[in-house]
């Protein structure tokens, strides 16, 4: 019994394994034409970009900083937030040099259909609040984009505050990415405020998050 289950299992594993190995580059080519797919959406024409990898409240964002030649064009950053009525968010914010936002595109959610999915759809509110404009010169609160509800000028999506929130909590981090990279300077925390730098030398806590509410 116990040669029988060990070869069964063995057999199995080699099944998986060899199942993976087939997969994995197929797996990774489709991701990386996705990126590209996302970044084309988002950014004025370039030839080639560069990337960097940081951490915003705990969360990995990453921000492609886009040439043509040795001109900056623009900057897209990968950004995320776990606020969503459904869960994690995921963007893909194209900013040109000057800071003006020029297109948001959605990577991923599980909002509630006809509901916080409309985040998706062209020329919704979200995005008709912020694209082409200078998000600075928006009417920010604490320092940060905020839907109407909280104070903000963000126009939310009917029905759907919570995923209109994680929508902006989302491209506010990609505006502190942004930022970092464009200037070379640490990083801000959304949540908290706090760059890298004064949490290390302060030991201070970031802010709690908001608490859920009803979609």
């Amino acid at each position: 019994m116990v040669a029988v289950l060990f070869t069964i299992t063995l057999i199995a594993s080699a099944g998986v394994g060899a199942v993976n190995m087939i997969t994995v580059e197929p797996i990774a080519a489709a991701k990386a034409a996705a990126t590209q797919q996302a970044l084309g959406e988002v950014l004025p024409a370039f030839e080639a970009t560069v990337i960097e990898e940081l951490t915003i409240d705990e969360m990995p964002i990453k921000v492609y900083t886009a040439k043509q030649g040795e001109e900056v064009v623009g900057y897209a950053v990968e950004s995320m937030t776990k606020k969503g009525f459904s869960g994690v968010v995921k963007l893909m914010v194209g900013f040109l040099p000057d800071g003006t936002v020029n297109n948001v595109n959605v990577l991923q959610q599980a909002e509630t259909p006809g509901l916080g999915t409309k985040m998706c759809d062209e020329g919704n509110p979200l995005l008709g609040s912020i694209q082409h404009q200078k998000l600075e010169e928006k009417k920010l609160v604490d320092g940060k984009l905020a839907v109407t509800k909280d104070g903000g000028d963000v126009d939310a999506l009917t029905a759907a505050t919570i995923s209109s929130r994680a929508y902006v909590d989302a491209v506010n981090r990609a505006w502190m990415a942004m930022k970092s990279v464009a200037t070379g300077s640490e990083p801000t925390d959304v949540a908290s405020g706090a760059t890298a730098v004064a949490e290390n030398a302060e030991q201070t806590e970031p802010a709690a998050q908001e608490g859920g509410q009803n979609e």
